[in-house]
C-alpha cells in the first residue's frame, strides 16, 4: 500500500500532505501550480480564489503576494499563507511564488512555457528573480489588481526592485519581514557564509551530491532530526525541506546565495523614502542577518517610517516556527489598509 508524505515523515496518517495542522487544512486548502518563466521552473501555493481573476465580479481587487527568502521554496510559506487566508476571514486571495529554479518539480509532470516572456541570461541570479517575479504578475495577475507584498528576509530586497522597476504596480502595501536588504556580508552571519558561498561553494557540492542520493526515508529522518536539534516544530517545513534536498534547487539556492553576498551592499535609500509610506519593516531582535544596529540606522534615518522591532523572540526563519504568530500580526497591522476596499 503507498504510504503517504505524512506516515513516511511519521505523522498521523490522514493528517494531509502538508503533515500537519489539519484545521487550517479544512478552512484553506492550497492549490498548487507549475509554470516556467523565462526558462526556469516555477512552483505558485496559493489560498483563495486561484483563477479567473480577469473580469470576475466575485473575486477582489486585492492579491496578496508573498515573496520568499532564500531558499526560495513555496512550501516553507504553506503555514504562513493559510494562517494569513484565514485570518483575513478567508475575503482575498493569498499567494507564494517560489524563487526560479527553487523548487522540485514532479517527474510526471509537463511544464508549459508561458508565452511572451523574455529569457534571461541570469534568470537564478539577483537580477533576474526580480525580473521573475514581474514576469509573472504581468502573466498571471491583472494589472489593475492591488497588490500587498510581503516580503521575506531577501524578498525583502525583491520586493524593493519591483517598486522601483515598475512603478505602475498597486502596491497598497508592502511588508518587509527580516529584511536583509543592505550590507549582507558585513553581518554577523555574512561573515561567516560569504566564504562558503563565495570561495567554496562548488566544495560543497559533492557531499550535498551524496546526500541527495539517499534514501527519501533517511532524508526526511536526517531533516527531522536536524530541524529538532534547531527547535522548529512545524511539519510543513520538514516536507518542504525533502523536496529541497535536490541538486539543481540547491545549486541554484547557493549561487543565489553568492550573489546577494556580493550585491547587497549599500540599502537604497532612495526607493525607500519614495515608498516610505506603503513599507513597514520588522526587524528581529537577535537576528545575525539583520543585525539590530541596521534596525536602529533605519530609525534615524526614517523616523517617521513604519519600523518595529521583534519583541516575541522570532527568529530570522520565522517560517520554520511561527508561521500563525507571524500571520496574526500582519492582519491586525493591515486592518486601516483595508477599510473600504
Amino acid at each position: 500500500m503507498p504510504v503517504s508524505t505524512s506516515e513516511m515523515l511519521g505523522g498521523e496518517p490522514g493528517a494531509g500532505e502538508a503533515g500537519i495542522k489539519p484545521a487550517l487544512e479544512e478552512q484553506s486548502p492550497v492549490h498548487e501550480e507549475f509554470a516556467s518563466f523565462g526558462g526556469a521552473a516555477t512552483q505558485v501555493l496559493k489560498c483563495g480564489p486561484w483563477k479567473n481573476l480577469w473580469g470576475n465580479a466575485n473575486v477582489p481587487r486585492l492579491l496578496f503576494l508573498v515573496i520568499p527568502g532564500n531558499p526560495g521554496f513555496a512550501g516553507y510559506y504553506r503555514t504562513f499563507i493559510q494562517a494569513l487566508y484565514v485570518g483575513l476571514n478567508r475575503q482575498y486571495p493569498v499567494w507564494v511564488v517560489s524563487h526560479a529554479g527553487h523548487c522540485k518539480v514532479p517527474h510526471d509532470l509537463e511544464i508549459v512555457e508561458e508565452a511572451d516572456v523574455k529569457e534571461l541570461d541570469d534568470i537564478f541570479g539577483l537580477r533576474g528573480q526580480v525580473e521573475h517575479k514581474l514576469n509573472f504578475l504581468r502573466k498571471k495577475v491583472p494589472q489593475n489588481m492591488k497588490l500587498v507584498l510581503i516580503g521575506h528576509s531577501i524578498g525583502c530586497y525583491v520586493a524593493l526592485e519591483m517598486m522601483k522597476q515598475a512603478p505602475e504596480l498597486e502596491v497598497l502595501r508592502c511588508m518587509m519581514l527580516f529584511p536583509t536588504i543592505e550590507r549582507m556580508a558585513q553581518s554577523p552571519q555574512g561573515k561567516l557564509m560569504t566564504p562558503l558561498l563565495c570561495q567554496l561553494r562548488y566544495v560543497l557540492y559533492m557531499p550535498i551530491y551524496l546526500v541527495t542520493l539517499l534514501p527519501e526515508i533517511v532524508k526526511s529522518s536526517l531533516v527531522r532530526l536536524v530541524l529538532r536539534a534547531l527547535k522548529f516544530h512545524d511539519e510543513s517545513t520538514i516536507v518542504a525541506s525533502v523536496d529541497l534536498i535536490n541538486m539543481n534547487c540547491v545549486a541554484n539556492v547557493m549561487y543565489l546565495a553568492s550573489q546577494e553576498m556580493r550585491k547587497v551592499v549599500e540599502r537604497d535609500s532612495t526607493t525607500i523614502r519614495q515608498h516610505l509610506k506603503k513599507l513597514t519593516f520588522y526587524y528581529g531582535a537577535t537576528d545575525q542577518w539583520c543585525p539590530v544596529q541596521y534596525y536602529e540606522e533605519m530609525k534615524m534615518e526614517f523616523p517617521d517610517g513604519d519600523i518595529r522591532l521583534c519583541e516575541k523572540g522570532i527568529r530570522h526563519a520565522f517560517v520554520l516556527e511561527a508561521s500563525e504568530e507571524v500571520a496574526a500580526m500582519i492582519t491586525e497591522w493591515l486592518q486601516d489598509d483595508l477599510v473600504g476596499l
